[in-house]
């Protein structure tokens, strides 16, 4: 029941002690949950990323705790995190941007601007749900055991949020119980889902995923990459996704000379204020694709269709072990 690497002692204690001790801190105090919600909001962020790193390096040597463990952190990221598997694990990292890739960045348009990345999440999100769909049918027919602990996740995120809109209820009224739980655990999860989209997105925007090392964004950030496991050093995690989040900066470094300068970033916040708020009244400061287009494939590049993705998906499903 020991993780497999002693950094990871720090993501049971954000999941399995902060994390948890914040929602008994909501529901004991429920006149604190408007100044508490964004420190819960990034505790389901950081959870969904969490998620993200168990899904590609399970953090137990055992499957019985990997599976507990990704039914734990699917209540807090707000969606089972089994979902990563085909969206994330089979799809987004065969395709990476390019036609294929359920979760692109320029299905409808390759603008860089706030409307479009704001409204990534629920484009992004309709396309994810295909994939999602085909690999839970092949689960029932094909993989019983994986089917299982599909539905124990969705079991648990579903079961546990509506047990704790009843405790809330109960133990506060029908008004303020609502509240209670929205702060704690409704607005968090939401924003969890919605933010790691937003990552997914900021990473992969206007970068060129014909290159073999400008296909991605990464952000270098002390606090960032502490507090979101790793999460800013994408263009690695493409490289070696079974890469461990600790190893991220020093592979990352390896490799760095590689990469545009403007592909590494130091600050996630100043390139968002820069791209989002200066880049209307400076246009210069804001991002330009980079290299060949992500819809302009070179010669003899495959475009896989609609059809083809899944047959993918179903494919790769019969080959994943959770």
């Amino acid at each position: 029941m020991l993780p497999r690497r002693t950094e990871d002692y720090r993501t049971l204690f954000w999941t399995c002690v902060l994390a948890p001790a914040l929602v008994v801190l909501h529901y004991s105090r429920p006149e604190l949950g408007p100044y508490l919600c964004a420190l819960s909001c990034y505790f389901g962020l950081a959870c969904g990323v969490i998620a993200h790193n168990h899904m590609h390096r399970p953090t137990f040597g055992e499957k019985l705790p990997n599976t507990l463990f990704s039914s734990w952190i699917s209540v807090f990221y707000g969606y089972p995190v089994f979902a990563w598997l085909p969206t994330h694990n089979m799809n987004h990292h065969k395709f990476v941007n390019k036609n294929g890739d359920a979760t692109i960045t320029w299905r409808f348009t390759n603008k860089h601007n706030a409307v479009v990345a704001g409204t990534y999440f629920f484009v992004s999100a309709y396309y994810q749900g295909a994939w999602i769909q085909s690999f839970i049918k092949k689960a029932r027919t094909q993989k019983p055991a994986l089917f299982r602990r599909i539905v124990l996740q969705y079991s648990t995120v579903y079961g546990v949020q509506a047990l704790m809109l009843g405790v809330a209820i109960a133990r506060h009224g029908l008004s303020v119980g609502f509240f209670v739980w929205l702060f704690a655990m409704g607005i968090p999860a939401i924003f969890a889902l919605w933010a790691i989209m937003l990552f997914n997105y900021t990473q992969h925007v206007h970068t060129d995923p014909w290159s073999d090392w400008n296909h991605s964004r990464n952000f270098g950030s002390w606090s960032l990459n502490f507090f979101l496991f790793g999460n800013g050093f994408h263009t690695i995690h493409h490289e070696k996704p079974s890469l461990h989040w600790s190893d991220a900066r020093a592979e990352h470094a390896k490799v760095a000379h590689k990469m545009s300068p403007e592909l590494i970033q130091r600050s996630f916040w100043w390139f968002m204020f820069k791209q989002h708020f200066l880049a209307i009244l400076f246009p210069k400061l804001g991002t330009v694709q980079m290299g060949r287009a992500p819809f302009d494939p070179p010669e003899g590049a495959p475009e896989p269709d609609e059809a083809a993705q899944v047959v993918l998906c179903e494919a790769g499903s019969n080959a994943v072990k959770v």
